[in-house]
């Protein structure tokens, strides 16, 4: 036996010890496994396809179908969902931090130019209407219009301040503190703020009822408020930046201010206060329920209307083992946010820049 032939079976020993672990897992695949990394591959093909249809025909100018985000939005939770069914089943595939602050466990990384895309295209399809009014101060107007109201409704200055900066907070969830936007996913919600005609209604007719009180505290805003009202008379008061936050303000949140010196001692963490306000939003029933109970971070809800809301919201939404629950805690719905927490950090910092006066 030459030192040739030594060699040679060297080689060949360490070239079959380098592919056997690759041909071994590829061979552990079990049926779960294999499953799930189809589904997620069907769903990532399917995503890039409904981002370059939507793409061509805003390019080429062609109508587009009645809620033109809807089918970008379902194929993005598609795609969340069976990543996180195919961390589940193989641990392995949990890869690097993301820049969206997605939990890796629910997001592969790689795929973050696809998400740009696909905050572009909302972009273009929610742009504002050619008669919006916009304000020249959007983020200064939402906290001055909050904290005006925290303190008609009874609180001090300090306090009342809190209830600006969630506010804000509220600015970003909802359009990622962008004015007087439409809705690529609803032809009911718009606005700043995105409120249905009723809504709006509402909180209008709430207003009126606290005007005295405002312009006896602020004197300036409330002569700013005139004139914004006398400059959306006869519009959709909800493409009027300021009208809309004032008036969905005063129909979801004004009454919840008056609790702020509360929920900030039970949630001393500024982004579950504005989550908290945001579920007010999302689910107002169970919401000031639970606030009521006198315990609300164990407050348990159940109802399949109400989980579906969630869902329908990036709540519980994303994977097998989300969608199954059934019932869950404000605590861990709190916790389930985390698609939020980027908005509201981007909230928090915009709110370091305009503290109130």
């Amino acid at each position: 036996m030459g030192p040739r032939y030594l060699v040679a079976a060297t080689l060949t020993a360490v070239a079959l010890l380098m592919t056997a672990p690759a041909a071994g897992q590829q061979r552990a695949l079990t049926p779960r496994q294999s499953e799930a990394l189809a589904a997620y591959d069907r769903a990532l093909a399917d995503f890039k396809s409904v981002l370059a249809e939507r793409r061509r025909q805003i390019e080429a100018k062609q109508p587009l179908p009645n809620l033109p985000g809807q089918a970008l939005y379902l194929a993005r939770v598609a795609v969340i969902s069976t990543y996180k069914d195919l961390t589940d089943a193989m641990p392995s595939r949990i890869g690097r931090p993301n820049k969206f602050e997605i939990p890796p466990a629910y997001f592969d990384a790689d795929i973050e130019p696809l998400i740009d895309e696909y905050s572009n295209l909302f972009d273009v399809m929610e742009a504002p209407p050619a008669d919006a009014q916009n304000s020249a101060t959007p983020f200064r107007d939402v906290v001055d219009l909050a904290t005006v109201i925290a303190r008609a409704k009874g609180l001090a200055p300090e306090r009342a301040a809190a209830a600006g900066r969630i506010s804000l907070g509220l600015f970003f969830a909802e359009t990622n503190g962008k004015q007087n936007v439409r809705n690529g996913r609803s032809n009911t919600y718009m606005g700043s703020f995105q409120t249905g005609p009723s809504e709006d209604r509402n909180g209008h007719r709430k207003w009126e009822t606290i005007k005295n009180e405002v312009a006896a505290i602020d004197p300036s805003l409330s002569a700013r408020d005139d004139k914004e009202e006398a400059r959306a008379r006869g519009t959709d008061h909800r493409f009027n930046h300021w009208t809309n936050v004032r008036d969905a303000l005063m129909n979801a949140h004004a009454d919840v201010f008056r609790e702020i010196p509360a929920i900030v001692k039970t949630l001393p963490d500024p982004i579950d206060q504005m989550k908290l306000f945001e579920l007010i939003q999302i689910v107002p029933t169970p919401t000031r329920a639970a606030l009521k109970s006198g315990d609300l971070l164990n407050y348990r809800v159940s109802s399949p209307t109400i989980m579906k809301h969630l869902r329908n919201n990036s709540i519980f939404a994303f994977g097998q083992a989300d969608r199954a629950r059934t019932s869950a805690s404000f605590r861990e719905i709190l916790g389930a946010m985390w698609l939020f927490n980027r908005k509201f950090e981007k909230a928090m910092a915009k709110y370091a820049e305009i503290k109130p006066r």
